[in-house]
């Protein structure tokens, strides 16, 4: 469902419905853009945050679950709610990966893991049944400000040696970070939409979105 020689934009939505009812519009279409229900939005506002975004958005949009157990109930419910993509934790267990992916197989979602303090993400990968189709690169949020912290794009090639995965580079990503994303070797580069008094990277949520954005598409092309 994705094309492995084009780089991609995805757009995380971290906030309320509300945020995206103003924002939503404003995004330029393109089949380069996912847009993601990210964590915290879909804590706040459950599929209905993901349905929101199914209704205003005819491309890839991502359920960013970061499922830890019930995994064939957890894809369920994102596919039902409209999604085409869906995430789920690394360092669960190989049995909630395995039916994360093959739950997401069966219901033609992408299949997403997200490697948020794996140390060895190939280490994850070769204990699975099947690799899923993305493999998530995360530098937390929270550690966006902790000295030394940083995407580990030196997994990429040990990945690709061994599984036919897309990679997708996310954690307090700019345009500067976008750039050394692509050029480690990502497919899918994740931005955060950030209010301006919060004090992590991404697009302010007062910038110009569509100009950005372009910038962006530009920047990772």
């Amino acid at each position: 469902m994705l094309d492995h020689k084009v780089r991609y934009l995805q757009i995380a939505f971290n906030y309320d419905l509300s945020l995206v009812r103003r924002l939503l519009p404003t995004i330029p279409q393109s089949d380069r853009i996912l847009l993601e229900a990210g964590t915290p939005y879909i804590k706040l506002e459950g599929m209905r945050g993901v349905r929101a975004l199914r209704s205003g958005w005819p491309g890839h949009v991502v359920a960013d679950l970061k499922t830890a157990d019930g995994a064939e109930q957890e894809v369920d419910m994102a596919r039902a709610a409209g999604a085409t993509a869906a995430t789920v934790l690394g360092n669960t267990s190989t049995e909630s990966l395995d039916y994360f992916v093959d739950r997401c197989q069966a219901a033609n979602l992408l299949s997403m893991i997200d490697m948020l303090g794996v140390q060895d993400p190939l280490k994850t990968l070769t204990r699975m049944s099947q690799p899923p189709d993305v493999v998530v690169l995360h530098r937390g949020r929270d550690e966006e400000g902790t000295r030394g912290k940083v995407i580990q794009y030196r997994h990429v090639n040990r990945l690709r040696s061994k599984f036919d995965v897309m990679i997708s580079a996310a954690g307090g990503v700019d345009l500067r970070e976008a750039r050394s994303a692509i050029f480690n070797g990502a497919n899918i580069v994740v931005v955060n939409l950030v209010r301006p008094a919060d004090p992590w990277q991404g697009i302010s949520t007062d910038e110009d979105l569509s100009a950005i954005v372009d910038q962006f598409l530009t920047t990772i092309k």
